[in-house]
Formats: structure tokens, C-alpha cells, sequence
């Protein structure tokens, strides 16, 4: 099963109704096991399956370092993988059971407790700092590597940058936090915490990205869209960077921890 499927569809047009093929973004249910135990059942689009599973066990505090884990290993039916685990980790499943599965618009939807989230985020250290014309470039870079974007037109995207605004990596799924566990997975096979990088996303900016981002030690965070309450207070209380409304020619919304972005000061109003 690949990230992208065939299927014939009906266009309108001026014309009228025209039968075509048109190329969409695969959606299937993957789940996770600790053990015998399934921990979770998530809605992502396939490939990539290894580090998206290896950044949700990082990012969900299931693992606090990439060395507890010794393998992902997959079963024999495609959507089941298993983590397991290094030898003398030990990890209570029950602890991180899901009560529902994660939809694929959902990160937090049915997690058992998020406390294990904060434990697993430690404050972050001060910078990188950041140029604002580097984060507004950031938005078209991304779109630029979003190739399997550009032909389903449903997939969102994370990206990492240096904070000079060089493409490090990028991850695309049908999901936006399923986006981010591939691309911290991808990163956490070099160093973790992941440490003085801008991480770019496609969407708005929830909880569930931020929490991701922080318990990943990125400091900067920036979105194309807005950020929720929740988001902006867990960036203030971890240190967190978080930015959005990100949009050349435009500017740009900073609504936690200003002080990564060169120039930014806060203005009284009124």
C-alpha cells in the first residue's frame, strides 16, 4: 500500500460532469503495540511507517530516548507494528493506552492522560535566534518539497530548518502530528534531543504539535495558520517558540516566547 492511490472521479466543469482519474492521498489505520499490547490505532497515510512510529513513541513520552528502543518491528499484516523494546527498559502499555483511535485530524484524541507529556518535555535552552525573513521564507521552501502534495493536493507537511533557513528534512501525511512523529523520527536516528532548529508545519499550530516539538527539544515552531490557547500556553511554559499566521508579505503572528526572534519586541496596547 503506497501514499498515494487511483480512483476514478467526477470532475464539474464548465462543461459539465467528466469522468477522470485523479491521484489521492492514502488513508489507512495503523497500530501500535508495546508488546502484545496495541497502545494506539492511528489514521496515517503508509510509507514512512518506521520513524512515524519511532516519533510517536518519542513524542507521546512513551520513551524518553531513542536508545530505549531497540527495534520497530513490523508484523505480518502491513498496519501492525510493534515496538520493541532495549533490553532492561522496562514500560507499563497500560499507562499509554488510548481510549480511541487518532484520527488522522487528531493528535490528543483519546489519549489516556497527557501528563506523561510534560514530564517528558523539559524546559528548552535559550536560542537558536532566528531572522523574520527567514521565517516567512520558510512557507515556500516547504511548499516547494511537498511532492506528494503538489499531486494529491491532501497532504500536510513538517519540515526542519537550520536557523538560517536551510531545508534539513521534510515528512508529509494525511495528518499533521503524523507529520511531525515521521520528520522526529527521522531526526532522533542523529541526536536527541533534536536540539537548535526551526521546525516548519503546513497546518495551524495545536497542542498536539507544540507538546511534539517540545518534548523533541526543537525550540522554534512556525505555522502557516493559527495557534490554539492550549499551544500557546505550553510554549510559554516550556520555553517553546511558537509562531504563526506565517505568510510572505504578510509578516507574522509570535505568540510565546519572542525573544528567538531577532528584532521582535513587544509593544504595549492602547
Amino acid at each position: 500500500m503506497g501514499p498515494i492511490t487511483t480512483r476514478s472521479v467526477l470532475r464539474a466543469t464548465a462543461r459539465g460532469f467528466e469522468s477522470m482519474d485523479d491521484t489521492v492521498v492514502t488513508e489507512a489505520p495503523l497500530e501500535i503495540r508495546l508488546g502484545d499490547v496495541p497502545i494506539a490505532v492511528v489514521m496515517r497515510t503508509p510509507g514512512d511507517d518506521r520513524h512515524l512510529i519511532t516519533g510517536f513513541a518519542l513524542t507521546e513520552g512513551i520513551l524518553l530516548d531513542p536508545a530505549e528502543l531497540a527495534e520497530t518491528k513490523a508484523l505480518p499484516d502491513p498496519n501492525r507494528w510493534e515496538l520493541v523494546l532495549a533490553e532492561g527498559v522496562v514500560v507499563d502499555p497500560e499507562q499509554f493506552r488510548r481510549n480511541l483511535y487518532a484520527s488522522s485530524s487528531c493528535g490528543v484524541c483519546g489519549k489516556a492522560s497527557i501528563d506523561a507529556v510534560r514530564i517528558a518535555a523539559s524546559p528548552l535552552h535559550p536560542g537558536p535566534l532566528v531572522e523574520g525573513a527567514t521565517l516567512l521564507d520558510l512557507p515556500g521552501r516547504m511548499g516547494e518539497a511537498q511532492h506528494a502534495f503538489h499531486r494529491t493536493g491532501g497532504l500536510h507537511a513538517a519540515a526542519a530548518f537550520t536557523p538560517d533557513g536551510k531545508l534539513l528534512d521534510i515528512a508529509e501525511d494525511v495528518g499533521r502530528h503524523n507529520a511531525v512523529d515521521k520528520l522526529v523520527g527521522r531526526l532522533a536516528g542523529d541526536r536527541w534531543p533534536i536540539g537548535d532548529l526551526v521546525m516548519a508545519v503546513s497546518g495551524r499550530v495545536g497542542y498536539e504539535i507544540a507538546q511534539k516539538a517540545a518534548v523533541a527539544g526543537i525550540p522554534v515552531v512556525a505555522g502557516i495558520s493559527a495557534a490554539s490557547s492550549l499551544a500557546a500556553e505550553l510554549g510559554e511554559e516550556l520555553g517553546l517558540t511558537i509562531v504563526g499566521f506565517v505568510r510572505p508579505g504578510d509578516g507574522f503572528v509570535v505568540y510565546s516566547h519572542p525573544e528567538r526572534i531577532v528584532g521582535a519586541v513587544q509593544v504595549p496596547v492602547g
